[in-house]
């Protein structure tokens, strides 16, 4: 499951810089920015994992599985509310992106099942980094909504600033999780 997340996610967030640079749409770029913090999640979930044996190292790397996300999500966090503000306030128009409206259509159909399947292994096997893998991907869901949104208001009724709109809305939720990880709070 952690393989295809990485390979899901490669493909994900290649497509989603592509198209954001191309269209010049910050909610783009930040999206498939958090499609590469899934891959760096999955790495760190794949390595916590190696060490399940070992209950101390286990503890110990679980903690810092989650402290590795979280700084991930602040960075991006950071990242997409400073661009965003930076296109509202210079009234910086992307270009309408039919493959990035294509993109988060499908994101909201796989990763839904992704998450319920990460949801289920988390459990199966006890891991508060597996569950934040999984609320993760939920977050991702959240992310294609509002990058849904943004896009197709920008597309279809010409309004340029719906794009970094979206993507400073996305902003909240972000640093929240970057928060919870750099604590090492579990989200169940």
């Amino acid at each position: 499951m952690e393989y295809f997340t990485i390979a899901w996610n490669s493909l994900e967030g290649l497509i989603a810089l592509v198209a954001g640079a191309l269209a010049g749409s910050i909610s783009l770029v930040g999206f498939g920015i958090d499609s590469f913090m899934e891959v760096t999640s999955g790495g760190v979930l794949l390595w916590r994992m190696s060490v399940d044996a070992d209950v101390r190292k286990r503890e110990r790397r679980e903690k810092l599985s989650l402290r590795i996300v979280g700084v991930c999500f602040l960075a991006l966090a950071a990242f997409v509310g400073y661009e965003s503000i930076f296109d509202l306030i210079s009234r910086k128009a992307p270009e309408h992106s039919i493959p990035g409206i294509i993109l988060a259509c499908v994101s909201l159909v796989v990763m839904p099942l992704l998450s319920r399947a990460k949801k289920k292994v988390g459990t199966d096997l006890g891991s508060a980094a597996m569950h934040a893998d999984a609320k993760q991907t939920d977050f991702c869901v959240y992310l294609s909504v509002i990058l849904l949104l943004g896009l197709v208001l920008n597309a279809a009724l010409g309004w340029w600033w719906a794009d970094p709109a979206a993507a400073l809305i996305m902003v909240p939720i972000i640093a929240k999780e970057g928060i919870d990880g750099t604590r090492a709070k579990t989200c169940c």
